[in-house]
């Protein structure tokens, strides 16, 4: 994926200057650049951001739902909390479910992910950025990055991501959005 723009990336960290937020969502469908944004932002943010994937808690390739729920229901509220959160991670080569990571609170949560506004749907103070590209771009840059692993499942995962925005998951206007 390409690197987000130096304007982009401005825009980002003034609104997390300005709202100095303890969780942020970077949603948006699959090929709009999430990873590569929360990566950036998690490098440059001066309050060091604790970054989850939500690649690592999806329940395989129909468990974006499941996904952000987990993060929801043991993740986000136990970090809000002042405690150490867990969740279950997700081992795509047996399609199991495997023991996690503990995530210890004092430090920001970035997640990002097809489903991330879902996860912190219960928070208020969030900050919600969504990731936007046409969709034959984003088809285009998420089958070249997977190297082949993604072509089965690219129709699967759309459909799941349409079909997780129809139902409102996550249904709040984003803060920021950032088009690649």
């Amino acid at each position: 994926m390409p690197a987000p723009s130096a304007a982009a990336l401005a825009r980002v960290h003034e609104l997390l200057r300005r709202r100095r937020p303890s969780l942020v969502a970077i949603d948006g469908p699959s090929g709009a650049g999430k990873t590569t944004l929360a990566e950036s932002v998690a490098a440059e943010w001066c309050r060091r951001p604790v970054l989850v994937h939500l690649d690592e808690v999806y329940r395989g390739w129909e468990g974006l739902d499941e996904g952000a729920e987990e993060l929801r229901r043991h993740l986000v509220p136990a970090i809000q909390a002042g405690r150490v959160g867990r969740v279950r991670g997700w081992d795509w080569s047996r399609s199991r479910v495997v023991d996690g990571r503990s995530f210890r609170p004092g430090r920001p949560l970035l997640i990002e992910g097809c489903g991330a506004f879902a996860a912190v749907a219960d928070q208020p103070g969030a900050v919600r950025i969504l990731a936007a590209a046409p969709l034959g771009e984003r088809r285009g840059r998420a089958l070249r990055r997977d190297e082949g692993a993604f072509d089965p499942y690219w129709e699967l995962w759309e459909t799941q991501w349409r079909r997780h925005l129809s139902r409102g998951r996550g249904g709040v206007v984003p803060d920021l959005v950032i088009r690649a």
